[in-house]
């Protein structure tokens, strides 16, 4: 793609596609999720997505400049779809946790596409709402400025970063996985005592612990450090809480 958006007001297509769709940058982005689940970042050619969608691969410039701006699209409708249906309750650590399981599995829905955009910042609708709405759970909750945009940082950057880590390893080959399981078994699990004493001691909790994402539990201890970070601020720092 090139930079040749057409504005707005010109975008809708007025006859349906091949496949008797009319064109809309929600359906455009829809089909590259799908595709690039399918077949990866190559998923995101003019050609490909034209062919997908029934219609002439140019008209795809009406409504996205290029692919870049194609991925900021997909990346902000990820972040979307995980807002869709949180709500915040008052109680911080309870809002922010069920907010990160939420990016997690998220990510893991679409692990592909979540390895492509988990380090990109859109600038759009939906990203800007989960800036303005983590900002003020954590200024509710007490957190003057600038350590509430310390915690978010490090709360959004972990989500994501264990979203890609985890999705990364989802997208491997289910033999590649199975493989790197058995490790735990056949390796770390017959290491001898005599050279290497801890993990010999805890090798049964290796073998049934490290299959699964230590998300949860990276989280939990995130938010409690945060708690007591709360708990420790000096009297009068805090910001007055907004309602």
């Amino acid at each position: 793609m090139t930079d040749r958006v057409v504005p707005p007001a010109a975008r809708q297509r007025k006859r349906p596609t091949k496949q008797g769709v009319v064109l809309s940058a929600e359906l455009i982005v829809d089909t590259a999720l799908r595709l690039i689940e399918e077949h990866g970042a190559d998923a995101l050619s003019v050609r490909r997505l034209g062919r997908a969608l029934g219609a002439d691969p140019s008209s795809l410039y009406r409504y996205f400049r290029d692919t870049d701006d194609l991925m900021l699209a997909i990346a902000d409708e990820l972040i979307g779809r995980t807002l869709r249906s949180w709500r915040p309750t008052g109680d911080w650590v309870a809002d922010l946790r069920e907010l990160g399981l939420r990016m997690h599995a998220g990510a893991l829905a679409h692990p592909r596409a979540a390895v492509l955009s988990a380090h990109r910042v859109t600038g759009r609708r939906h990203e800007i709402q989960a800036v303005e709405s983590i900002l003020g759970v954590l200024r509710r909750a007490g957190f003057p400025g600038p350590e509430a945009v310390r915690i978010y940082h490090a709360f959004v950057d972990q989500a994501l970063a264990f979203g890609a880590l985890d999705s990364a390893g989802t997208a491997l080959p289910r033999s590649a996985r199975e493989a790197e399981a058995q490790v735990w078994r056949t390796t770390y699990g017959r290491l001898p005592a005599e050279s290497h004493p801890h993990i010999a001691a805890t090798a049964r909790h290796l073998v049934t612990t490290m299959r699964a994402s230590s998300y949860p539990a990276a989280l939990d201890l995130f938010l409690d450090a945060a708690r007591t970070r709360l708990d420790n601020l000096p009297a009068g720092t805090g910001d007055p809480r907004p309602h």
